[in-house]
């Protein structure tokens, strides 16, 4: 019996997915659970239009990351803090400053568990690593000055 899964079956299959399964298997198992539906020709063509709507979604997402890293490239952010004669700041520069930063003076709202540095602790320029999507990741140039 050929199914179409509502739900992610283990060693079957994800939702989606249109699989043969032994008549038993369906009828006792999957259909009553609610796991699977009988795959009729107007399920198939729903399940394809789903596909093909998630697909552009992503698509969709992917080319707006892009462009906010292309954006967030071109971002310089300056911090002051205290500073000892060796450079050592007191204090630091954390995800959730740059973050406020980023949405105060570049108009850009970015959540901070995308952005993956350490603290901030020293004087200079240090890049940090946005990752906006799992292959798309962004760089913002941070500049700490003794205030």
């Amino acid at each position: 019996m050929r199914v179409v899964l509502k739900q992610e079956v283990r060693g079957l299959g994800r939702p989606g997915d249109v699989k043969d399964v032994a008549d038993g298997y369906a009828q006792n198992f999957l259909l009553p659970r609610g796991l699977a539906i009988v795959a009729s020709t107007s399920e198939l063509k729903r399940v394809a239009q789903q596909r093909d709507s998630v697909a552009h979604k992503a698509e969709r997402a992917h080319a707006e990351a892009e462009a906010l890293a292309k954006k967030l490239d071109a971002v310089t952010l300056v911090f002051k803090l205290k500073a000892g004669e060796q450079g050592k700041a007191f204090g630091s520069i954390t995800t959730k400053d740059v973050s406020d930063a980023l949405q105060r003076e570049a108009r850009i709202k970015v959540d901070r568990m995308k952005i993956h540095a350490d603290p901030l602790r020293t004087l200079g320029v240090h890049r940090v690593e946005i990752r906006l999507l799992t292959d798309v990741r962004a760089h913002v140039t941070v500049a700490i000055e003794p205030a």
